[in-house]
């Protein structure tokens, strides 16, 4: 298969940033019956539902309403191949996912007679080529030390940092948290990762001493079950706003800006160095691929130093 070449960034363009497409009434018909099959039938999360609606809009708007039986093969490649110049490898193989499951939709609801799925060229990516970055134990002192624990959002915000450098999460999982999820009597925490899966993790104390914190004096008086609000009106904080808020506090300590991730970064190089296998880590970090795990193994120095061939001697 066709592989694509794609701006290999960190932070590629998201679909959500690209520019919107109006639709006829006939493909607006389609996109909603696909939701509505990405529901009920494949039972995807509502982040990753929205995410191929909003790719399946774009390949739709992009035909202007053209017959789509006579689809062809090279009209999806095309599609990839312009897309894919302007976005980041990860964006790119999720454009790509979601494009392969509109066209499974579109053959099995008859409205075209060939499979065409497999059409969707694969973007090249080199696994392994990045190496993580989270913050030394210092830096995430500093981090925490910078939340003002006298206002609301600042007890909001401690919350939050703690929770991800402790337990590893990702930002969507925290802002997904509800009340209902925290179990103090067992001192657990019910997690809801990625294809669905939920998990119970257990309840550090310092991460439920500041949810207290924030429980008791932070979070304001609302019938919303959602953990961590908004600042302002009392709705739940989405998981791009999770990244802010560590954003945020990276700046007011004066550390390199970098989101929820990288405190997810952080946690596994804390666990490596304190001797957890990577097996161990991938449990707490919920990744069912060791490879993904494996590449906290370059940073773990102590580890690596004996692998570590002797330097050559200079030869006269």
């Amino acid at each position: 298969m066709l592989l694509l070449r794609v701006k290999s960034r960190r932070r590629g363009a998201m679909m959500s940033d690209q520019r919107p497409t109006t639709l006829t009434s006939p493909a607006e018909d389609l996109v909603e019956g696909y939701r509505e099959w990405l529901v009920s039938e494949r039972r995807l999360a509502a982040n990753t539902v929205e995410y191929y609606v909003h790719g399946a809009r774009l390949f739709l708007g992009e035909r202007g309403g053209q017959d789509l039986a006579v689809l062809t093969l090279g009209e999806v490649s095309s599609f990839m191949v312009r897309e894919c110049r302007r976005l980041g490898v990860g964006s790119a193989k999720n454009l790509a996912t979601g494009l392969r499951s509109l066209l499974r939709y579109l053959y099995l609801e008859g409205v075209t007679d060939r499979e065409l799925a497999q059409a969707v060229p694969a973007p090249a990516s080199w696994r392994g080529r990045w190496l993580p970055r989270g913050l030394g134990a210092e830096e995430l002192a500093a981090l925490l030390a910078g939340c003002d624990h006298s206002t609301s959002l600042g007890r909001r915000d401690h919350a939050i940092v703690v929770m991800l450098a402790r337990l590893g999460l990702r930002a969507a999982e925290v802002a997904g948290l509800t009340l209902d999820d925290v179990d103090w009597s067992q001192g657990e925490i019910v997690v809801r990762g990625k294809g669905n899966h939920t998990e119970r993790l257990p309840l550090p104390v310092d991460v439920g001493e500041a949810l207290v914190g924030y429980l008791y004096d932070g979070r304001p008086k609302t019938t919303c079950r959602v953990l961590f609000l908004r600042a302002q009106a009392p709705v739940g904080l989405s998981a791009a706003g999770v990244g802010s808020v560590v954003r945020r506090a990276c700046i007011r300590v004066g550390l390199p800006s970098g989101g929820a991730h990288r405190l997810r970064h952080s946690a596994a190089t804390a666990m490596l160095r304190a001797g957890w296998s990577l097996d161990e880590v991938g449990q707490v970090l919920r990744q069912r691929d060791l490879q993904t795990t494996s590449a906290y193994a370059k940073v773990d120095f102590v580890a690596l130093r004996p692998l570590a061939l002797p330097w050559p001697e200079r030869v006269a």
